[in-house]
């Protein structure tokens, strides 16, 4: 599966209607939340599993993981992204970074 088939099939389950940003504030809301919560499992790995990132750790890492990326899609749908020209526009950015020895450092301009 690529990430325009994930996106373009996870658009069936979004059951959020409303005026206008609605769905888009929906979106974003709850991609900062998923992405807190993939924040707390690993919290959790160092806390309570000393580091290590065992089969259970990597299963609930995953399943919080895989909802970063529906509200990711479905934030891309709602101002009309492709996931998969997203993903190349930033790695195009990453490894033109690499190349010019940009890669550290901070601006988005770099």
């Amino acid at each position: 599966m690529n990430f325009n088939d994930y996106q373009n099939k996870s658009a069936k389950t979004m059951i959020v209607e409303g005026p206008g940003l609605t769905r888009l504030y929906y979106c974003a809301l709850g991609l900062a939340n998923e992405s807190g919560e993939v924040a707390g499992k690993v919290k959790k790995v160092i806390r309570d599993r000393d580091g290590k990132v065992d089969d259970e750790a990597k299963s609930l890492i995953g399943a919080e993981l895989g909802d970063v990326l529906w509200y990711l899609a479905r934030l891309a749908d709602e101002i009309d992204l492709k996931l998969d020209d997203v993903a190349q526009e930033n790695l195009d950015k990453l490894l033109s970074r690499l190349d010019r020895g940009t890669i550290k450092g901070d601006g988005d301009k770099r």
